[in-house]
């Protein structure tokens, strides 16, 4: 999902030209760059996106896979101060480790990233880390152009039937704002489903977990089944009539879903399950093992 309509695309990259003049607006509007900013851009393609931040920016540095591509990219932006282009996977490389003679372009503050859909979620992961362990260096803010039903389910409110894991994942850890959808037909070729653009301030909650890996694993488990409702998907770590008493603790429907608790109350369940298995047996030792559990996340499906 790049640049100009007259340039080949690789169906094995996941290429699709943004043509937009409107959605290309749209995206930088989001980024809010200023002339204080190092951003990283994921994904430049052809550069119709690099050539509206560069003049924005104090620096940009740009990731693509493409040989090809770069090589356009090169001939167009190569001789720009404020311009540095690194070939290679974004997912497999160590940016900041290959800006080492590179001081201006080093401790980006913002990302812009028009991403292909089958590694939507390894680059937000890249990006913002996960609930056990957060980027140790956060972004200010991160605008992505992607999948439509992925960003719904990214900004997703509790009780939306798209509310899920992933949505607890990515709140977590920022706030998320849908900033518009874009067309199929914005880009060439067109895919087969629509866009959006999203935009994630990475945060921390008011109340953070006491243990980040344990909820995570909490909302995997919560998740595994979307259609049942917790007190079911959670029986194997603690019996029905108990997590009704917790949940009840939490004016929480004890007939609740996944989908129907805020990540917020997430947080707190995951507190008041430590708590009982210390009530139990004195330990939390019920818990030891529970990320060696094989479990399907409805997200992975």
């Amino acid at each position: 999902m790049k640049g100009k309509g007259e340039v080949r695309t690789r169906r094995s990259l996941a290429q699709h030209w943004l043509k937009s003049e409107s959605a290309l607006e749209s995206i930088v509007r989001a980024a809010r760059c200023t002339k204080e900013d190092r951003v990283l851009e994921i994904g430049p393609g052809t550069g119709v996106l690099t050539r509206r931040i560069l003049p924005l920016v104090q620096a940009l540095i740009s990731v693509e896979i493409d040989r090809d591509l770069c090589k356009m990219l090169v001939k167009e932006f190569g001789q720009r101060e404020n311009f540095l282009l690194l070939q290679g996977d974004f997912l497999e490389l160590d940016v900041e480790s290959q800006l080492g003679n590179f001081e201006k372009f080093q401790n980006q503050n913002k990302v812009v990233a028009n991403i292909p859909y089958n590694i939507t979620g390894p680059i937000i992961e890249k990006l913002l880390g996960t609930i056990a362990s957060p980027n140790i260096r956060p972004y200010e803010s991160i605008v992505l152009l992607i999948q439509k039903e992925v960003a719904e389910r990214i900004v997703a409110k509790p009780g939306s039937r798209v509310f899920g894991a992933l949505t607890v994942r990515v709140q977590y850890l920022a706030e998320c704002e849908y900033i518009c959808t874009v067309p199929a037909k914005a880009f060439h070729p067109a895919p087969k489903v629509d866009s959006a653009v999203v935009r994630l301030i990475p945060r921390e909650l008011k109340k953070q977990a006491d243990d980040p890996k344990f909820l995570e694993t909490i909302v995997k488990l919560g998740f595994s089944a979307k259609r049942k409702m917790l007190r079911n998907n959670l029986q194997s770590i603690i019996e029905r009539d108990e997590l009704t008493t917790i949940l009840e603790e939490l004016q929480i429907n004890p007939q609740a879903r996944g989908e129907d608790i805020s990540v917020e109350q997430w947080v707190e369940l995951s507190k008041k399950l430590k708590e009982k298995a210390k009530q139990n047996d004195g330990s939390e030792n019920k818990f030891d093992n529970l990320d060696k559990i094989d479990i399907m996340d409805e997200d992975e499906d």
